[in-house]
């Protein structure tokens, strides 16, 4: 009887260690956007396609917004005009050889009140990763863009959520006619 005490034991203590190492390393799990009551609807206007607006509409619905179909009365509008990614090579190998790599991710936004109030005029945000390029491993290449850019998009989305947010903290309301961005 003891001895499977003994092993209950240590596979509790097996389960809490690796518990303990995220805490103490500060791992949180992140918690949903609390965006302001003028926000709760919002129709979302994505320029191009992809991930992105999938990931945006999915985080804004997980922290509790209705995003509608189509613009309305009462409904907040964030619009993406820009969501574009671009790669620069970095360094060079031997015999003019790129080695590494940047990707660039720049996103810009602005949201509309439901009652026209421009609450967050036109944003740019600009994110980047770098990597390194093996000319041996191609399929591995670009597998490694493929999980860069859904790091940045998921980063980006976090970031606009994050500003949102702010809108409900601070009060960033500017009148519509003060916007010179359009």
């Amino acid at each position: 009887m003891s001895f499977m005490k003994a092993g209950r034991l240590f596979q509790a203590a097996l389960l809490l260690i690796p518990m303990l190492a995220l805490a103490a390393c500060g791992f949180h799990l992140r918690e949903n956007a609390a965006l302001p009551p003028s926000l709760q609807r919002i129709h979302l206007t994505v320029a191009g396609g992809g991930e992105f607006p999938r990931m945006l509409s999915r985080a804004l619905e997980t922290s509790g917004v209705t995003v509608e179909d189509n613009a309305g009365t009462g409904i907040a509008e964030l619009r993406v005009p820009v969501a574009a990614f671009g790669t620069d090579s970095l360094t060079n190998g031997g015999y003019v050889r790129i080695t590494e790599y940047s990707v660039h991710y720049q996103v810009q936004f602005d949201v509309t009140g439901p009652d026209g109030t421009l609450l967050i005029p036109l944003q740019h945000i600009n994110m980047s990763r770098e990597y390194s390029y093996d000319a041996t491993n191609t399929v591995g290449n670009a597998s490694q863009v493929e999980e860069i850019q859904h790091s940045l998009n998921d980063d980006m989305v976090q970031a606009i959520l994050f500003r949102l947010q702010a809108v409900g903290k601070h009060g960033l309301a500017v009148p519509a006619s003060a916007s010179s961005t359009h």
